[in-house]
């Protein structure tokens, strides 16, 4: 390699890696967000769970997934299973740059990978909050990271199935997003709301959130990582063409999450004839995983209409599942599930490439993979050790049955 190509590779090296780092940040975004929008009593075990399920998601993809994702053969629906026989882990096969390496460094793609990984699992966290055993989850997060997760994305970053069908998505507002809601619906519904959210006349009782300046801080780390999460899936910067194309991607990503925020907020003011500051931090995360499926051929006014229909919809689907008894309490479900679906539909609309029935396709593939695999595994666990604390503690809050100890000590009326 010349002077010129050793300095590109390493300014696409250093770029990947700091793209990882803000998606990594990102996980203390879903921390803050989910710690605001439960009870007091439950903080602390969800904030657990965060760090826990990102450790495990890190762990479990080196171990297992990186392997399933990205040595399997090009258009093949079944995936390579070699590490179970102990074949070489694609992990450590390169790990610098030579004539016949890619432009960045392969342990940089890693790292890359394994913070997205982390994100779809975080999805499924605020769902099922405040009423989930610690320890179940837990289970369920080395089966997601470790073989559901990279299955599906096999069949489409890893050149599968559905990338040879023509399946578009950038960022993964399906693959990463759609995914883990997937995973979080099934969980809902083995898993049952939460005591006291709907009554026997159906009637829908608010339960709100302990600590909204937490969860705005939240939403706000979210939307500063998904400059990472989006710009880094450009995959390099160091040519002209890179540069504007990731200048595109940062400036329309932002636009998307704006235009989400306006339309949630509207919305929820003539809906409710009230701002709601969750509609509006949901609004917000609705327009960026809108985006994420292709956030570089719109325009930044096609990017915030994006977003913007985006953020209708999510105060739609919040509504609508309460309606149907799925209580998620941060509104995963509707964000990154619903929200996902548009996204994946809005690429052609933008992009001559991309067609809408490689996109239904890939929508039903990964949607019904995803949910049935997560399906299994949360029944079977379920059976094993169960999946819902008792009602008790439930009633008490799940800090002190699963963790020991309060996040705000001092605010408890000791008998």
């Amino acid at each position: 390699m010349n002077e010129l190509a050793d300095l590109s590779y390493a300014l696409d090296t250093f770029y990947f890696l700091i793209c990882g780092v803000l998606v990594m940040w990102m996980a203390a975004g879903f921390s803050m967000l989910e710690a605001g929008m439960v009870r007091s009593k439950n903080t602390a075990e969800i904030l657990t769970k965060n760090i826990a399920l990102f450790a495990i998601a890190c762990t479990m993809y080196l171990l297992v997934g990186y392997f399933i994702m990205y040595s399997s053969s090009a258009g093949g629906f079944l995936p390579n299973l070699g590490f179970l026989i102990g074949a070489e882990n694609s992990v450590d096969a390169v790990t610098a740059g030579g004539d016949d390496a890619p432009y960045y460094s392969m342990r940089a793609d890693f790292f890359f990978q394994v913070v997205f990984v982390a994100t779809a699992m975080s999805i499924v966290s605020g769902a099922v909050a405040e009423r989930m055993k610690l320890w179940a989850f837990l289970a369920f997060a080395v089966v997601m990271t470790a073989v559901i997760y990279p299955v599906s994305g096999y069949w489409t970053w890893g050149g599968g199935w559905l990338a040879e069908a023509g399946y578009s998505d950038y960022a993964g507002s399906g693959i990463v997003h759609m995914a883990g809601a997937a995973a979080a619906l099934a969980g809902v519904l083995v898993l049952g709301p939460r005591k006291g959210k709907y009554g026997k006349d159906g009637s829908i009782h608010a339960i709100p959130g302990a600590n909204m300046p937490l969860a705005a801080l939240g939403t706000l780390i979210l939307w500063m990582g998904w400059f990472g999460f989006n710009g880094g899936s450009e995959l390099k910067m160091s040519d002209i063409g890179s540069a504007n194309n990731v200048a595109q991607v940062f400036v329309n990503t932002n636009a998307a999450a704006a235009g989400g925020v306006i339309a949630a907020l509207i919305l929820a003011k003539l809906w409710f004839r009230k701002a709601d500051l969750t509609m509006a931090l949901n609004g917000a995360l609705a327009g960026l995983v809108a985006i994420t499926a292709d956030p570089l051929s719109p325009s930044a006014l096609s990017a915030a209409m994006i977003g913007a229909i985006g953020g209708i919809i999510v105060v739609a689907a919040i509504v609508t599942l309460d309606k149907l008894k799925l209580d998620d309490p941060v509104g995963a479900i509707s964000v990154h599930g619903v929200v996902g679906i548009w996204g994946v539909l809005a690429v052609p609309l933008n992009n001559a490439d991309a067609t809408f029935s490689a996109q239904i396709i890939g929508i039903v593939g990964i949607f019904a993979w995803v949910f049935l695999a997560s399906l299994v595994v949360w029944l079977i666990l379920k059976a094993i050790m169960g999946v819902r604390v008792s009602e008790e503690e439930e009633y008490e809050g799940v800090d002190i049955a699963e963790c020991g100890l309060e996040a705000y000590p001092e605010f408890s009326v000791k008998k």
